[in-house]
């Protein structure tokens, strides 16, 4: 396995930007992220024996975001405000996506975010969810589902 550094510079990007998709929140997706890689740092000789580092920092940074608004008495998900009044058509699609993503359930969320957007397989996905590989399926399925219809709601109200 490489070094942390290389480790570092080759997942921080992508784990920050699943986990502010996941979490809805930039400013806690870049806390949840430094606090997971800090803890991967300390822990690196073990961590980088393990098949998928990448993964365990998902596992680290979501259980230690559901540990903290646990404490605080809340749970994530609402969408963000965005301005839009500059967007190109391409960014609007998807700002979009972003706030569809926002508006389906936190555990469909991440679901959606860790395997289309981080692209990682059923059984990391599970692995990360805490959960059956059946489960993530279901999961996936449902918020697939909700998204289409989603998107049909907002063709239908672009065509009116």
């Amino acid at each position: 396995m490489r070094d942390f550094e290389g480790f570092f510079q080759a997942e921080y990007d992508g784990v920050l930007r699943a986990l502010t998709l996941a979490l809805h929140d930039r400013e806690r997706a870049e806390e949840a992220a430094q606090d997971a890689f800090a803890t991967a740092y300390r822990r690196w000789r073990t961590v980088a024996r393990t098949d998928r580092p990448g993964t365990w920092v998902y596992v680290v940074a979501l259980r230690a975001e559901r540990r903290r608004l646990a404490r605080e008495g809340r749970h994530t998900g609402g969408a963000s405000e965005v301005d839009v009044t500059d967007a190109a058509p391409a960014v609007l699609d998807g700002l979009w996506l972003t706030d569809a993503l926002g508006q389906l359930p936190e555990r469909q969320r991440l679901a959606i975010v860790l395997r289309f957007y981080a692209d990682l397989s059923v059984e990391d996905t599970a692995r990360v969810m805490g959960c059956a590989e059946g489960t993530v399926k279901a999961t996936v399925h449902t918020a697939l589902q909700r998204l289409r219809i989603q998107l049909v709601e907002e063709e239908v109200r672009g065509a009116h």
